[in-house]
């Protein structure tokens, strides 16, 4: 079975972890422990996030003269080589010899005109307080909003378009290669009438990335791993209720937070919508239960 995997970036760094590279190699040891037990039989397409990271990223930036600091679109390529790197080499210390894994850094197509620059929705970097998101946004100037009980950076994040390594992904996959692409949604990039290619300022949301790269390679399954074991309604309040399974349209009616379960939902019910095939989203930690159906939110149309 071909599957894509989604792993969000607060399954790789938990919320309020310190941003180190001892965290986040024993978080992506678990992660790689995990994906070891569906690597067998299967093919995988691995698209991880990159928020807290690129985040750091970008706030160790910031202490650099104006003239020398590097976009957004640079930092996403430096985090998703740095994570794709550590997700590799633990994937390797867990499979065969004979199996191949490889990161592939990978540029995402976006509109330039896309509604998402002059709105900026995608959590980015550590937690802040009231007090000290006031500070940032007059300070720098960064778009700063509630993300949970603590405040956080926000960027735009243009929704993907195009895959630009689609053809050498596709071979890495006819050789039997473990493939780590698109990680934090990809580098995002506009094309002009001549094809030539631009980076710009955003964060691409990884899930949305995911669902388009799962439709057009020809997936069987979307996975989507995070922190929480399925979709609930009312989600943090005495109310809530675990979905265990629900159709495009009827997830499509229901309202989920934005820049966090929004984003998942959306991706799973477009894939499912445009492959009649299923998408899961719920625990790293079940992900194996995730691929037999047997655990997390299953998205698919009804028969």
């Amino acid at each position: 079975m071909r599957i894509v995997i989604a792993l969000g970036g607060n399954a790789l760094l938990k919320r309020g972890e310190k941003v180190s590279a001892s965290v986040q190699r024993d978080n992506v040891r678990v992660a790689a422990e995990q994906l070891a037990k569906i690597a067998a039989g299967n093919e995988l397409i691995i698209v991880h996030g990159n928020g807290p990271q690129v985040g750091l990223l970008a706030l160790e930036d910031e202490s650099l003269p104006p003239a020398e600091r590097f976009p957004l679109d640079v930092l996403d390529a430096e985090s998703e080589g740095m994570i794709g790197y550590l997700i590799e080499q633990e994937l390797r210390n867990r499979l065969p010899p004979a199996r191949a894994c490889a990161t592939l850094l990978t540029m995402v197509e976006v509109a330039g005109d896309d509604p998402a620059f002059a709105h900026p929705d995608k959590p980015i970097g550590p937690l802040y307080t009231a007090d000290e998101a006031a500070a940032l946004t007059r300070d720098k100037g960064w778009a700063m909003a509630l993300d949970g009980h603590a405040m956080r950076r926000m960027v735009p994040s243009p929704k993907p378009l195009r895959v630009i390594e689609m053809q050498p992904l596709q071979w890495l996959l006819a050789h039997g290669t473990i493939v780590i692409c698109a990680g934090g949604g990809g580098i995002p990039v506009t094309a002009d009438r001549q094809g030539r290619l631009r980076g710009v300022e955003a964060v691409v949301d990884k899930d949305r990335s995911a669902a388009l790269l799962a439709r057009d390679i020809g997936a069987d399954l979307l996975v989507i791993a995070t922190d929480v074991d399925a979709v609930y309604l009312d989600w943090s309040t005495p109310a809530a209720r675990r979905l265990s399974r629900a159709s495009p349209a009827e997830l499509t009616a229901m309202r989920f937070a934005a820049g966090s379960m929004g984003p998942k939902v959306e991706a799973a019910c477009e894939f499912a919508a445009a492959t009649r095939r299923r998408a899961v989203i719920g625990a790293l930690a079940d992900i194996d239960r995730l691929v037999a159906g047997k655990a997390g939110t299953s998205v698919q149309l009804q028969p």
